[in-house]
């Protein structure tokens, strides 16, 4: 039997990743409802966490790691629907912090329904990425080929915004896009993309413009299922409440 007969398809990969803020690390994941199966800090530093069926594994970070630029390291978790994991986390998140963490270290990223991924970002600013299974494959950047004008855009912006976690490129390609394309759009296409610049502008301390974009939005005339699905557009459809109202 040669060796590769021998090798079982049974192996289990576990990321160690740097670690430079160590009670900190501790805190966030047990907030988030990880167990913590290993704790060493002497002769070195090594911490071992457990949710369901992962596992995420820390050691001393390498001399000159840059904690605020997020350039260390990260993890890619696999499961089979996100959704869930998400509203764990964040329940667990505002339990312990008093409120969502979605800016600075450590943060989540919002999760908009039917979405196939979102991240979590720690203390020492790794990222882990929970994706979905089946998640489609063959992203295009700039949009996919096989839409034209808002859509196209609406499409961009969703993966900037999803999969580089680029708030900012998405708020600039929704605005370019919507000033181009918005007046031969359909009125469901602006309103996505309406919605889509009031959570990004909330997001990114742009409050200043939200009412302009509100007051434009609640202008449209949309059917039910058109509210129902710009309501779904957005991780945090409570944002968007104050311009919307059911057709009369």
């Amino acid at each position: 039997m040669t060796a590769e007969e021998r090798i079982q398809p049974n192996e289990s990969a576990v990321p160690l990743l740097p670690c430079v803020a160590v009670d900190e690390t501790i805190a966030f994941w047990r907030a988030l409802g990880f167990a913590v199966t290993w704790e060493q800090h002497k002769p070195y530093l090594y911490l071992a966490f457990r949710y369901s069926g992962f596992e995420l594994h820390y050691g001393s970070a390498p001399r000159g790691f840059d904690q605020p630029a997020e350039s260390g390291c990260g993890a890619l978790v696999m499961v089979d629907a996100v959704a869930p994991y998400h509203t764990a986390f964040t329940t667990g998140m505002r339990a312990a912090y008093g409120k969502l963490l979605a800016r600075g270290l450590p943060r989540i990223t919002r999760y908009r329904p039917g979405a196939s991924r979102f991240s979590i970002v720690d203390p020492s600013g790794n990222t882990i990425t929970l994706i979905r299974r089946d998640e489609p494959s063959g992203l295009e950047y700039g949009g996919s080929r096989q839409l034209t004008g808002l859509a196209k855009v609406l499409d961009n912006a969703r993966i900037l915004r999803e999969f580089k976690r680029d708030d900012l490129a998405s708020f600039r390609a929704l605005n370019s896009g919507l000033r181009r394309h918005g007046d031969a759009a359909p009125a469901v296409e602006q309103a996505l993309a309406l919605a889509a610049l009031i959570e990004l502008s909330t997001a990114l301390e742009k409050r200043d413009l939200v009412p302009e974009w509100g007051a434009r939005l609640h202008a449209l005339p949309l059917t039910t299922e058109e509210l129902a699905q710009v309501r779904l557009a957005v991780a945090d459809p409570s944002v968007l409440e104050p311009w919307l109202s059911e057709p009369t």
